[in-house]
């Protein structure tokens, strides 16, 4: 279980990195065809939605993010949680959110097939 998750958060953590959520081909690699995301904002968003939108954007905020843990759903299939927040030019951290991640294992690899963000409750440090 523990490269289960060693794996998944490495994946999940490239995705917050600013030169993968502006390469429409890795994007497309890492979200499954079918993937769909639910924001912290409570909004619905389709894999083409978040593609073009990341792609779209001329900056990124560093993201630093902890507290990763992973259950197996069934053969193939992980749920990845942790928590995530925005870093700022003054380091100070901001947006806190939990997140959590499905993850599904396909023919070329493991591939993002659900995401939800939920506003956290505290800020952390």
């Amino acid at each position: 279980m523990k490269t289960l998750l060693i794996q998944l958060q490495a994946l999940e953590v490239e995705l917050h990195h600013p030169g993968v959520r502006c390469d429409r081909n890795r994007l497309e690699a890492l979200l499954h065809s079918e993937f769909h995301e639910v924001g912290r904002s409570g909004r619905a968003y389709s894999r083409a939605t978040i593609v073009n939108y990341l792609c779209a954007q001329e900056s990124q905020p560093a993201v630093a993010s902890d507290s990763f843990t992973v259950t197996e759903l069934a053969a193939g299939v992980a749920l990845l949680t942790y928590r995530s927040a925005h870093i700022g030019p003054d380091k100070t951290l901001s947006t806190h959110t939990l997140r959590s991640s499905v993850w599904v294992k396909t023919g070329v690899g493991w591939q993002l097939r659900y995401h939800q963000g939920t506003v956290a409750a505290q800020a952390w440090c």
